[in-house]
């Protein structure tokens, strides 16, 4: 993570009305000291010190215990929970989404992944004059289609409900929201492919603990994906559907597809030996 992206989260969700922000970092062996000393202070101009930071490697389930702290330390009440990458494009005020959900007795408001590229298809940096929404302005579903992954996200949620690993779901409740919220992946800029190799090769040799080998297959995927088209997503591929995607702005057919991309989810789980962890 690069302290210009840490910048647009915190711009990002103040510009939804968020006021307080609790972060944790967790660096491997790998991060540059440099590196990790520009990210606390830049943590600590924007919003304070963060939380938690751990350091070691990136087992599995480290980023479900560091979100597990930070909920217990923002007490009662509903969160908002994002990764950093993890812009999301809320339909109305959060504040009304709480109360929507309250409503008809839903303890969580739900998200779909929305994979954001550069506008070629290449694995691209950006520059924070012209921002992450201009510099990766299509929008598709990547994770979904390509990784056979789980896109869907509980993006906020009361303190009281479990959530699983990487809070793509809750094992007790199904969002009932409607749009899902867009969850903008903002993942594939530059030097991903170095964080996905060190994936493929910390996890296949045990340095890192795996529950399943999905996270190192997903990332083994996309890497052999990218190579073998020149270091670029093929946005052309109509199973991915790419289409121009900009914040503030539901997706074309964004209704139907993330609520398809949500049902088979949670089809899957419904018919799934997998433990609730997941």
């Amino acid at each position: 993570m690069e302290p210009d992206l840490l910048r647009a989260f915190v711009q990002h969700y103040r510009g939804h009305g968020v006021r307080e922000f609790l972060f944790a970092f967790h660096f491997t062996e790998h991060a540059p000291k440099q590196r990790r000393e520009e990210l606390v202070s830049m943590c600590e101009e924007l919003v304070g010190p963060p939380v938690l930071i751990s350091q070691g490697p990136w087992h599995e389930t480290v980023h479900s215990e560091l979100r597990e702290h930070l909920r217990v330390r923002a007490g009662e009440g509903w969160h908002i929970i994002a990764d950093i990458d993890e812009f999301h494009d809320y339909p109305a005020p959060p504040e009304e989404l709480i109360a929507a959900a309250e409503a008809v007795r839903s303890p969580v408001v739900g998200g779909v992944m929305l994979d954001r590229v550069a506008a070629d298809g290449s694995i691209a940096g950006w520059h924070p004059q012209k921002g992450l929404d201009a510099s990766f302005p299509l929008g598709g579903f990547l994770t979904y289609t390509l990784l056979d992954a789980n896109p869907c996200k509980i993006v906020m949620a009361h303190s009281s409900v479990r959530l699983a690993l990487g809070s793509h779901r809750s094992p007790d409740h199904d969002p009932v929201n409607d749009p899902l919220v867009p969850v903008n992946h903002f993942k594939w800029r530059d030097g991903i492919q170095a964080d996905l190799a060190r994936r493929v090769s910390e996890h296949g040799s045990g340095a890192w603990r795996e529950n399943s080998p999905a996270i190192r297959t997903e990332a083994a995927t996309l890497l052999a994906h990218i190579e073998e088209r020149g270091g670029r997503v093929d946005i052309a591929d109509p199973r991915l559907k790419f289409r121009p995607a900009h914040l503030g702005t539901l997706p074309e057919n964004w209704r139907e597809d993330s609520k398809a991309i949500a049902d088979d989810i949670r089809q899957f789980f419904e018919n799934s030996p997998l433990p609730e962890v997941y």
